[in-house]
């Protein structure tokens, strides 16, 4: 996607992974004050440890507590995230509504969930119900989004709280592995309104068993492609200026997403 963006730019630069053990993080980060190097994409495991080598981090990040990316101004490393940006333009084009108002349900309380949370809260959701198989994980999420205008709750996946909840949903959203590394669904579709929208944030398998069954109800519902997309061209926009690259990489993208080989 992002070398896709860099050539029809015309910056001579390019994406490239690195594989790092964790004693690496600190002098990849060092690196990275040098002019060879636009910024930084952060995964798993490093989102809180970089977080701790850059010179700022944006108030979202801390809010969420991860950084996914780095950019920088002159030698400043500031880090941010794009998945809470992501997620919301990726739902909001699913649904084609805004997220202010409404009322979510989000199964999980992992790295994923709080960028979901943390957008849902941010736009002005309605209410917000976190279901999570330890409900202690799901409060600590509750927490750390709560006290707000909009209200946060957390319930145990297998609290009939959820059930409920699932009922008047505008939107339900699986924020777990659940479809991609661990078989089933984390939201029975059944228990949804017609109106409901059904968002998971797996995108490969491009239809887990949860969209699959959502569609079959005549639900709206979309994979995470949109939100990788979205929070893709916002961090390409931070470390170059350049905006307006979704739809360059979502062609770049599409035949890896649809690659047979990755769907097992």
């Amino acid at each position: 996607m992002h070398n896709a963006a860099f050539e029809v730019a015309g910056i001579d630069a390019r994406y490239e992974l690195m594989e790092i053990e964790a004693d690496a993080v600190a002098s990849v980060v060092a690196a990275a004050r040098g002019p060879e190097f636009l910024g930084l994409g952060v995964t798993a495991p490093y989102k809180r440890v970089v977080a701790g080598l850059v010179d700022e981090v944006e108030p979202d990040a801390v809010r969420i507590g991860a950084v996914n990316n780095v950019t920088k101004t002159a030698e400043v490393l500031i880090g941010f995230n794009s998945d809470a940006p992501g997620f919301r333009a990726g739902v909001e084009l699913a649904m084609d509504r805004s997220l202010e108002g409404i009322d979510i349900v989000v199964a999980g309380a992992g790295g994923a969930a709080h960028a979901v949370v943390h957008a849902s809260v941010a736009a002005g959701a309605g209410r917000v119900t976190i279901g999570n198989r330890s409900v202690e994980g799901a409060a600590a999420l509750a927490r750390r989004f709560g006290g707000h205008s909009v209200e946060v709750r957390a319930v145990a996946l297998h609290d009939p709280a959820f059930a409920d909840a699932l009922r008047r949903a505008d939107l339900a959203v699986n924020a777990t592995t659940v479809g991609m590394i661990d078989p089933g669904m984390t939201i029975e579709v059944a228990r949804l309104p017609a109106s409901a929208t059904v968002f998971d944030l797996v995108y490969v398998p491009p239809e887990t068993p949860l969209l699959a069954a959502a569609r079959a109800r005549g639900l709206r519902a979309a994979n995470g492609s949109e939100m990788l997309i979205a929070q893709a061209a916002i961090a390409f926009e931070r470390w170059t200026g350049i905006g307006g690259m979704a739809d360059v990489m979502r062609e770049a993208v599409a035949p890896l997403l649809a690659d047979p080989t990755l769907q097992a």
